[in-house]
């Protein structure tokens, strides 16, 4: 079942946005233990505004388990996502300016998927499909007409997925170091007809 996340999943989807982090190699993670920074990450999502808030993420619960998140919001909102996680650093004796993100991630006019993570033991289910699918749907509704992620050259498997979605390249990134394809699709209300 797909739910809009909630503030009591806080700290379920920080142990799972880890996996994205140790992946993506974020200098911060060398700087800061494995639990204070779940424990600040899971702070910071109870504010919506976070790149990781709330109220931006979907969830799927497999018997009341948290399976799969994903979190993604428009391209304009770029500028102000990571401000609760600052807040949350400096709050805990820490440089505000040393965030886990500093790369621009988004193209304009998008509906942006910043993540999307399954769990290892739901892998091979459908899990993320569904996640990104009902994404599109939530990127439709807020009147967006083209979603984008961001796959990491080294991963053909989720660039695979992703293609077959209907996502294509339009775009190369660098972020945190890593080399990214920019990957878009086009939404319309036909896309989700049975």
């Amino acid at each position: 079942m797909i739910r809009m996340a909630t503030q009591n999943d806080r700290m379920e989807i920080a142990k799972l946005l880890w996996v994205i982090f140790e992946d993506m190699e974020l200098p911060l993670l060398k700087k800061i233990s494995k639990n204070k920074l779940l424990e600040m990450v899971a702070e910071s999502v109870a504010d919506p505004t976070y790149r990781f808030g709330f109220k931006r993420g979907l969830v799927y619960e497999v018997n009341g388990e948290i399976a799969g998140i994903i979190f993604g919001y428009p391209a304009e909102d770029e500028s102000i996502i990571d401000e609760p996680f600052r807040n949350v650093l400096s709050k805990n004796g820490f440089d505000p300016n040393e965030n886990l993100f500093v790369d621009k991630e988004t193209l304009p006019d998008e509906w942006y998927i910043d993540s999307v993570v399954v769990n290892g033991k739901f892998r091979g289910m459908g899990i993320g499909s569904a996640l990104l699918n009902e994404m599109s749907k939530t990127a439709l509704d807020a009147g967006y007409h083209t979603i984008g992620l961001n796959v990491d050259m080294a991963n053909p498997k989720a660039k695979k997925l992703y293609a077959n979605l209907g996502y294509k390249k339009v775009a190369d990134l660098v972020i945190s170091g890593h080399q990214y394809e920019h990957m878009c699709k086009t939404l319309s209300v036909d896309s989700f007809r049975k």
